[in-house]
């Protein structure tokens, strides 16, 4: 039986080794706090159960959830403080009511108009529009819902400080003075505190979402996404199938929310503003992880940790340069508009990791990680500028192109495809070695051999091509060959349609 060919000295074990060792190093310390941090949600839950007990008492039409299997799930994946999402169910028949039009220029909104049948929710609702009969149609008046629901949480506190079912120092409930559409409340689990957005919310029954121009469920679990979204009627109303479906991709094959918590850690420790300004958030992380499971498909795109990785990184990528995070179940709503986020800065940020992940990959308490020294790379930035309103480049196709510039190895098991002539890259001058390669020297053993991933690209002072990325081995990023011509096809395809959209440069 024939030996395989030894590996290139780019290629070698060592490295591989001790890159595919720094990732799950890092993982493992993150999986470490899961356990701690479900304790510390059951704690301060179980004070907000006891809250939300005594508002049920006082006015039982507000409903107590006790399934909150879906939140403590949440809670454990992040590193983040931000807040978790309450609902408090309203004893309503929803399906009784009529959901009017959304409003033009607020997709995620609707109003709920209550029927003349529906009674017992007259100090909840308020006049709107006069019928042709004469009289008025009425709409459930989310202002009151929440005053109402305010006065008895305040109420609720003053009787379990009175009992001693609080200690000092278990609840702040400061946040309730602002004006929101949801209250927040503040409660100590352990050490740690947990901040909860409390949100009323009618439920009712009706027919799955349809999603229009997408292969429906592609990507997912079969019949998980009719089942996440039965339920789903408004703003407030997407937060429970966003975690169902979260959950769903928790049963699919490798390491999926791995990768989202790894993103999200990085996110809170290094891509923060140093003015204190919030980045990312974990509910624009779980987007990213959604797109990203529709957007490649193949179980083979999700084999190992680093793969998975850059699958989200691509797709955040896009999302920064494009100004753009479309929302899973609404994609016209754009979840960056309105954020106080500053993505000139973040971009860099995310496209420092995506180049030289060692460097980031510790922990610390001082000062985000360095990205100086590290220069963006003309080719992908060309990517990532091809016009957002054009539905190809959202697209399995499109970021299996994209995936293969970053890594600067094939994302169908090919090397890079040049989109000019060779040794142009995309319609660019030849790019000079950045500050973390030089070249390859044209008598090297694997760029003699065609070595399909140590490619003309660049040699790292590590000694392989971009360090951590596209090395071979399990340890690393892999390229898989993934089996599927129509996909295959696709990425020629549009291939030619990159080639004339960028243009070419003397």
């Amino acid at each position: 039986e024939p030996r395989s060919p030894p590996p290139s000295p780019c290629c070698s074990q060592a490295s591989m080794a001790a890159g595919g060792s720094r990732w799950r190093s890092y993982l493992g310390v993150i999986v470490s706090r899961q356990g701690q941090r479900v304790q510390q949600f059951q704690q301060a839950e179980d004070i907000l159960l006891t809250l939300l007990e005594h508002v049920h008492g006082a006015e039982p039409r507000f409903l107590v959830d006790y399934c909150r299997n879906l939140e403590a799930f949440e809670f454990t994946l992040r590193a983040s403080e931000d807040a978790v999402t309450v609902e408090v169910p309203l004893r309503l028949d929803g399906d009784a009511l009529r959901v009017r039009p959304c409003q033009p220029g607020d997709p995620g909104t609707c109003h709920l108009e209550v029927p003349s049948a529906v009674t017992g929710v007259e100090d909840w609702t308020s006049a709107g529009e006069i019928e042709r009969g004469g009289g008025t149609v009425r709409h459930l008046a989310p202002g009151k819902v929440l005053q109402h629901l305010k006065e008895l949480l305040v109420s609720a506190i003053v009787h379990c400080q009175r009992r001693f079912l609080l200690q000092p120092g278990d609840l702040s409930a400061e946040n309730l003075k602002e004006d929101a559409m949801e209250l927040s409340l503040s409660v100590r689990g352990g050490w740690k505190t947990v901040r909860f957005d409390i949100v009323p919310v009618v439920r009712r029954q009706q027919e799955p979402l349809r999603l229009e121009g997408r292969q429906r469920g592609r990507g997912f679990p079969e019949g998980s996404l009719q089942k996440a979204t039965s339920h789903f009627l408004s703003r407030s109303s997407a937060h429970l199938p966003v975690l169902k479906l979260l959950w769903a991709v928790d049963t699919l094959q490798g390491p999926r929310l791995d990768s989202l918590r790894l993103l999200e850690q990085l996110s809170s420790q290094d891509w923060r503003e140093e003015d204190g300004r919030a980045g990312l958030s974990f509910d624009h992380l779980k987007m990213v992880l959604l797109w990203s499971t529709e957007l490649f498909p193949s179980p083979e795109d999700w084999q190992d940790l680093e793969g998975s990785v850059y699958r989200l990184l691509v797709v955040l990528l896009r999302c920064l340069a494009t100004r753009r995070l479309p929302h899973f179940l609404r994609p016209e709503e754009n979840l960056f508009h309105g954020e106080p986020l500053d993505l000139a800065s973040l971009y860099p940020k995310v496209e420092a990791f995506a180049q030289d992940p060692p460097r980031f990959l510790r922990f610390h308490f001082g000062l985000p990680a360095s990205a100086k020294g590290l220069q963006a790379d003309p080719e992908v930035g060309a990517l990532l500028r091809l016009p957002a309103e054009d539905g190809a480049y959202w697209d399995t196709a499109y970021f299996d192109i994209l995936l293969s510039q970053v890594t600067g190895g094939g994302a169908m098991g090919v090397p890079a495809p040049p989109l000019t002539v060779p040794g142009t890259g995309l319609g660019l001058p030849p790019r000079a070695p950045g500050p973390w390669q030089f070249p390859l020297p044209a008598a090297h053993p694997a760029a003699a051999a065609g070595c399909p991933i140590c490619s003309p690209r660049g040699l790292s002072r590590e000694g392989s091509p971009f360090p951590s990325l596209t090395t071979h081995g399990s340890a690393q990023l892999q390229v898989y060959r993934i089996q599927d011509n129509a996909r295959r096809s696709a990425m020629s395809q549009l291939l030619a349609k990159v080639q004339r959209e960028i243009p070419t440069r003397s």
